[in-house]
């Protein structure tokens, strides 16, 4: 084992962090506690004799302070390249107390103002929006609109609304047959329809009866399997469109069914949220002014904690650079325990050395003397090369030749003197009773802002009494009122109107869905049957069963389809219109600017006049502005009548709480930062010489090994040689000479190449360090001895831009009360929101909640109508391939072309 310039030094353990260094979150909330005025490192106990980290670099810490902070590169290094790493905060936090106003505007240590929780004074409740939630008869809502817009062509009728309106008796009828050409086109298709489909099941009735419609084919030809798929394909797929449309049918009719309830229970509590517009105002703003106790007790409360607070903040501000500094003290310290300990292993470990080595000499010369003899012999075979490296067995590193360090070790006799740990403990302490000097020193001061901040201000007192009056809010809450007493019974009406035409609607669709139901049960017993036909002992009930039930469905395709048409012309008329005249020009705003044209409504409808304004308005604005969240103060324009600025005036009330906290004085002790004898320590250290040793003396004889010889191979070469030598003594000889060779390695080469091993670790150790630390220790006792005499001015310098931050702290609760106030004034008490959010929920509730499912239920169910046609000329046509043929076609079957087959005689039943 050689011990050479590629051992790797291990890294030194990184030391665990003092109590008081543990990380917290930058910007953190100052603590309103005090700090304890008493051991803060006695949890740790011993082993902060060996251990200490300074704590992590805090840059939102020092922002005040230094305009850019910095965590240095030294915090993470070596226990002794640490202490340089305070040098660059330290002056950096120097600079910035000299510069004019540095660091005023920075509060962030006393942590964001608290949002107070003002109880909501306006007791109108907003309405909720309805919404249609998303779902997946979307597709075919928007299917229906765009064949309505196909439909109804015709922009906005307002000449024909304001005639309407104004002269119902002057309505022309050709401008409504204009207007409706659309609907007039889908009448005439309906009406024939109506006429033709009837009029061709009582024919078809009739040719039944004389059966020469619908009977079956007389004779089997090449091309009838060909024709028989074809139509089966035809009338499977038009049974499978009438069963989508008819599934559809069911789903939109219940949809309809299940959001008339909703809609009629939205009607009083719209009404209900109208009412709360006009009511309750006087009793709102007296709660607004009530509220004011919220900032006035918060302000009280922090009043009595401000000593203790602004103490606190003076500590955090201080208490990265303070910790810095005793950290550093205590690394140092540590530093220097650390190098006296490596010296002293250094110096114990060299003398071990020098003693074995001693020992080592004569020991190996004596082996070698005894080798080189045996090996020598004329009767020793293939011993040259083993020769050789005996004639090399000697010592190789001489550690008399190691460098004396006697002095040094002289200069640090004694040190370390003080217990740093103690010594920043007791430091520690004195710095952390800060914010209770703080709260001793400001308790008069207290007591006289908490008189002058019991008081209330004047302006809040008459916030209620000089707000405008309400003449028409009485008169409207009553009209509101009568309007949802009156609307209780229609709303009853519609809903059991509704379940009728409900039921209506599951009977006309279980009729379509009994023809769909019927052209399957022909579609699969008529396949059964053919299946089946060309076994000789089958029944042909199997196949005139499947006609039959295609026959039914005709059968009651016939007879259903007026009601069909006739229902879904009625829903078409009523929800189309709804939904292009209304919905359309309702989504669009165009109801909104026919009702803002001057002449367009009756005198009876005027909005102006039925509030009782003054000023016309504009039904959209007042609409866009209601639906932003805008109150009547805003929509009536009612800030030209009531000056709310006035009344919310507090600058006389917080003038004496800016006056005392801007002239607020505080004394703070010195801190003694190092003890003289930890002082003398570290000038031992800094005078002792410790970089002047010669570490590279040593190294060249640590790098040179103990032995120049491989001993363990040399060994293992003379037992292999033993084995061969043709004289048993010689081969004994050899053998035991091996086995001394291993003895002497394993006694004393093996421990000297583990003392070298050590003596490395401590050599390369202090190699690194010793340079620097002189120079480091130097630069500590400097700036520590410069903290000592800057504190109290950077203290006072805290004390003042904390002063200024408290300060805004507590007018920012008195302006959260302002704004809270102008905002609650201004947009929440009396919002006109119920108003827009009712005609938005009542165009969701007509247009999408109910139009929508209306329209697409007489869509689906005329869907399925018009396919009635197809499904009953394809049922007609395929039935007659299900029943028996008269005559089949004997010589063309393919069985009979088949070989080896026999042909079968097939048997006819009529």
């Amino acid at each position: 084992m050689r011990a050479g310039p590629d051992l790797a030094l291990p890294p030194y353990p990184r030391p665990p962090p003092l109590p008081f260094q543990r990380s917290r979150r930058a910007g953190a909330q100052v603590d309103r506690e005090p700090k304890p005025v008493g051991p803060v490192l006695r949890a740790v106990g011993p082993r902060l004799v060996k251990d200490a980290r300074p704590a992590p670099c805090s840059a939102r810490s020092l922002s005040r302070l230094s305009p850019a902070p910095a965590c240095p590169a030294a915090h993470r290094a070596d226990p002794m390249m640490r202490a340089p790493g305070l040098l660059a905060p330290l002056l950096g936090l120097g600079l910035a107390l000299r510069l004019p106003g540095s660091g005023a505007a920075d509060c962030g240590s006393l942590g964001p103002v608290d949002r107070l929780a003002f109880a909501p004074a306006a007791r109108a409740p907003w309405l909720a929006p309805r919404v249609r939630a998303p779902g997946p008869l979307d597709p075919l809502y928007g299917t229906v609109r765009s064949f309505l817009s196909v439909v109804q062509l015709n922009p906005f009728p307002a000449g024909l609304v304001k005639t309407l309106l104004n002269e119902p008796a002057s309505v022309k009828v050709d401008e409504v047959v204009r207007y409706q050409a659309g609907y007039l086109v889908c009448a005439v298709i309906a009406g024939l329809y109506l006429l033709v489909l009837p009029t061709a099941g009582l024919c078809f009735c009739c040719c039944r009866r004389r059966r020469r419609c619908g009977g079956r084919v007389k004779t089997e030809h090449k091309a009838m399997a060909c024709e028989r798929g074809t139509l089966m394909a035809f009338l499977l797929l038009t049974t499978l469109v009438l069963l989508i449309g008819v599934v559809s049918a069911f789903v939109t009719n219940q949809r309809v069914h299940e959001q008339v309830g909703p809609s009629a229970a939205a009607v009083p509590e719209t009404l209900l949220s109208l009412r709360g517009l006009f009511s309750h105002v006087p009793q709102e703003l007296q709660a607004v002014a009530q509220q004011f106790s919220l900032p006035q007790e918060r302000v009280l409360k922090e009043l009595d904690g401000v000593g203790v607070s602004i103490g606190s903040v003076i500590h955090t501000q201080l208490r990265s650079t303070v910790y810095q500094a005793l950290a550093s003290v205590h690394s140092l310290g540590q530093a220097l325990q650390v190098s006296v300990d490596h010296l002293r292993a250094l110096n114990a470990t060299s003398v071990e050395l020098l003693e074995g080595q001693q020992d080592l000499e004569p020991a190996v010369r004596e082996r070698r003397e005894h080798l080189l003899a045996l090996l020598q012999e004329p009767s020793c075979r293939g011993c040259a090369e083993a020769l050789s490296q005996a004639r090399a067995l000697e010592l190789g590193a001489n550690f008399s030749q190691m460098p004396a360090m006697d002095d040094v070790l002289h200069q640090l006799k004694g040190v370390p003197e003080a217990n740093f740990s103690s010594m920043v403990q007791e430091e520690n302490s004195t710095f952390n009773s800060l914010p209770l000097l703080a709260a001793l020193q400001t308790a008069d001061m207290v007591r006289e802002l908490k008189k002058a901040m019991a008081q209330e201000p004047g302006g809040l007192r008459t916030l209620a009494e000089a707000f405008p009056a309400w003449e028409a809010a009485s008169r409207w809450s009553r009209a509101l009122e009568e309007v949802e007493e009156s609307s209780r019974p229609y709303l009853k009406e519609v809903q059991r109107y509704e379940k009728y035409r409900w039921i209506m609607g599951c009977v006309l669709c279980s009729v379509v869905l009994l023809v769909v139901v019927c052209n399957l049960l022909g579609l699969n017993l008529g396949i059964w049957g053919l299946s089946a036909r060309e076994d000789p002992s089958h029944s042909e009930a199997k196949g005139e069963a499947g006609a039959r039930f295609l026959m039914a469905g005709v059968g009651f395709s016939f007879l259903f389809a007026a009601p069909l048409i006739l229902l879904v012309f009625a829903t078409f008329l009523v929800g189309g219109n709804v939904q292009t005249l209304v919905c359309r020009s309702w989504e669009s705003g165009e109801l909104y600017e026919f009702a803002d044209t001057p002449g367009n409504l009756p005198s009876s409808m005027n909005l102006s006049h039925l509030l009782g304004l003054k000023k016309d308005i504009s039904i959209l604005l007042a609409y866009q502005q209601c639906r932003e969240g805008a109150a009547l103060w805003k929509v009536l324009r009612l800030n030209d009548s009531y000056d709310l600025e006035k009344h919310l005036d507090i600058s006389q009330y917080t003038a004496k709480l800016q006056q005392e906290l801007r002239s607020l004085k505080l004394e703070v002790k010195n801190l003694d930062l190092l003890s003289p004898a930890a002082r003398r320590d570290l000038k031992a250290l800094q005078s002792s010489g410790l970089e002047n040793i010669r570490y590279p003396g040593f190294l060249v004889q640590i790098q040179k090994p103990v032995v120049n010889t491989d001993m363990e191979k040399l060994a293992q070469e003379l037992q292999g040689l033993a084995q061969t030598q043709g004289s048993a003594v010689l081969g004994q000889q050899l053998r035991e000479e091996a086995q001394g060779l291993r003895n002497l390695y394993q006694e004393k080469v093996l421990p000297q190449q583990s003392l070298t091993a050590k003596l490395n670790l401590s050599v390369r150790a202090l190699a690194s360090s010793a340079p620097n630390l002189q120079l480091e220790t130097s630069d500590v006792l400097d700036k520590i001895t410069n903290l000592r005499g800057e504190l109290p001015t950077w203290a006072t310098h805290i004390l003042k831009n904390e002063s200024e931050c408290f300060l805004t702290r507590e007018m920012g609760y008195f302006s959260q009360y302002v704004a809270w106030v102008r905002e609650e004034v201004t947009q929440r008490i009396a919002t006109c929101q119920p108003l827009s959010g009712a005609l938005d929920n009542g165009r969701v509730v007509l247009c999408d909640m109910m139009a929508d499912p209306w329209n697409a239920f007489w869509f689906c169910l005329a869907w399925c109508t018009f396919f009635l046609i197809p499904s009953i000329i394809f049922a007609v046509k395929t039935s007659k391939y299900f029943r028996p043929i008269r005559k089949r076609l004997n010589s063309t079957s393919s069985e009979e072309t088949q070989l080896f087959h026999i042909p079968r005689v097939t048997s006819l039943k009529l």
